[in-house]
């Protein structure tokens, strides 16, 4: 059904009106609208709710619902709701829509690609099928196609020395050259990987990596977007495709990429100290004629940018990307060390080093594992509670004890764990995740990175008596073959991935996302590009 078929549809039936209020709600319970008109909507979405008999609210667990149906129910039509209050008491009072579907529609926070768009439907009882419409006429609409091959002006955060915050900046993107891929960033987050490789907001912290200091230039790597347009030789994406930036690849022609054991591409693996693109040697961005270093290839703090194809992967176009961008990184990293390295079988025990975003991703693939015990170690013990909601049954904090931690650990477990995951990247913390799995049997898997001067010391005998240690990059992941599937995962109800986000923040704000994180405050905040 069209916007103007819907239009011609409209009934003062309060039961509809309820529906959309009860969406209303929702939508600001994910921050969908700007913070100063959330509370007039609010108030007048319970205005609403309190015509229907019995009176209707909207609770913390039919928000839950509410968004389990619109991302995930069959035969569903999704948009967003008008900013403008006098439109949206029009809507509350007076739409009606053709069943299981619901006319909402913002042309300030869509994405201009999507005004124009057909829906993307997709089989019944699998995802939720997503409608965007406007009512904007076709002249104020702005088609990506249009700025293909030219250079785009647009915002970004830019790091311009090092300890110092970023600053949102205009500065051109030039179009993409052969194998690359211009891409409108929606949603970006911050990830640890970012604070490991040279955090621009502490000196030291290139010192501590070994890396070589490069500024200007705009970080981040985390995201969702919409391919904007496509250079020579591309030809697995186009424009509309929505995509997760990786920092690293998968060129499909190396002997890492043609093997099933490895994810460590040859030609785009990570490497924190190249700033410019693999093509030509040059960088895409600038400001005023100076070039702007790219970061780890993707440099999602911009709302536009340059990635080589290998590093981006194609994804459902039903999948909310404000949810799944935090799958780009941090998550696939902690929930693939679980499930594609350390395996451990249903009933087992698992021990978690580091309750960071990542070492709850692990904990989350413990449960989804089956794991009978999942044990978090850290030092930090406001993250006890928060980790029981990604599995975790029993805690460990290191500076409770005057032994060793794996000795505690060992002690609670009979001998030691089955599996154990580090991630924190202290390089005492690998020892300790080592030494605390179980003789015979016992798998230890190392995820954090160490400082580059760290060494990892045990007595040979831990690993004559049949512990093994491994190690993982991106959770063994392919990014291009399979975050796609872990995307499906999601859409499919067996992956949670909202208990990872608890801040959202507009771009204009992205300093404050950085403190968030350094203060331990959140574990993933979303940074919203398109607001």
């Amino acid at each position: 059904m069209t916007y103007t078929e819907r239009l011609s549809c409209r009934s003062p039936l309060v039961g509809e009106a309820s529906a959309v209020a009860r969406a209303a709600k929702f939508a600001m319970s994910n921050h969908w609208f700007s913070t100063s008109f959330e509370s007039d909507c609010l108030a007048l979405c319970n205005d609403v709710l309190e015509q229907v008999s019995p009176p209707c609210w909207v609770t913390e667990e039919e928000v839950a619902g509410l968004r389990s149906f619109f991302y995930r129910h069959s035969d569903c039509s999704l948009a967003w709701i008008p900013r403008d209050q006098n439109r949206l008491a029009h809507s509350l009072a007076s739409w009606t829509v053709d069943s299981c579907s619901f006319g909402f529609w913002d042309t300030v926070d869509i994405p201009s690609k999507f005004l124009s768009l057909a829906s993307y439907s997709l089989k019944a009882q699998e995802a939720l099928v997503f409608e965007f419409r406007s009512s904007l006429s076709s002249s104020s609409e702005v088609d990506m196609s249009s700025t293909a091959g030219q250079v785009i002006k647009c915002k970004a955060a830019v790091a311009w020395e090092a300890g110092k915050p970023l600053v949102i900046e205009e500065i051109e993107v030039a179009p993409p050259q052969a194998n690359e891929v211009r891409v409108r960033i929606l949603y970006t987050s911050l990830a640890t990987l970012m604070f490991t490789f040279g955090n621009p907001r502490f000196k030291s912290s290139f010192t501590l990596q070994g890396q070589t200091p490069m500024f200007p230039r705009i970080y981040g790597h985390e995201a969702g977007g919409i391919v904007e347009s496509v250079g020579e030789g591309v030809t697995c994406l186009q424009e509309g495709d929505h995509v997760l930036p990786i920092f690293t690849g998968e060129c499909g022609e190396c002997s890492h990429c043609k093997s099933e054991e490895s994810n460590m591409c040859e030609l785009l693996r990570i490497n924190t100290d190249r700033g410019v693109m693999l093509s030509d040697g040059k960088s895409r961005f600038s400001k005023d004629g100076q070039p702007i270093y790219h970061f780890l290839g993707t440099s999602t703090f911009s709302e536009y940018t340059v990635i080589h194809f290998g590093c981006l992967a194609k994804i459902n176009p039903a999948a909310p990307l404000d949810k799944v961008c935090v799958i780009s990184c941090g998550l696939s990293t902690g929930l693939g060390a679980t499930l594609n390295v350390a395996k451990p079988k249903k009933g087992q025990s698992v021990a978690v080093f580091g309750l960071g975003a990542v070492g709850l991703a692990a904990a989350e693939g413990a449960r989804i594992s089956g794991a009978s015990r999942i044990i978090g170690v850290d030092m930090n013990a406001s993250r006890f509670e928060q980790a029981k909601k990604f599995g975790c049954t029993e805690f460990v904090n290191p500076k409770d004890h005057d032994k060793p931690v794996q000795e505690v650990i060992a002690e609670m477990t009979d001998g030691g764990v089955d599996r154990a995951l580090e991630c924190t990247g202290s390089v005492q913390a690998m020892i300790s995740a080592f030494e605390c799995v179980h003789d015979g049997w016992g798998v230890a898997v190392l995820v954090g990175v160490p400082n580059k001067d760290d060494e990892f010391r045990t007595h040979p005998f831990k690993v004559l008596s049949e512990r093994t240690l491994k190690g993982t990059f991106f959770g063994n992941y392919k990014p291009r073959t399979d975050i796609p599937g872990v995307v499906e995962q999601y859409m499919n109800k067996e992956l949670e991935v909202e208990k990872f986000i608890t801040h959202s923040v507009p771009f204009s704000e992205i300093n404050k996302a950085f403190d968030l994180m350094l203060e331990g405050k959140s574990l993933r905040c979303i940074i919203c590009l398109d607001a």
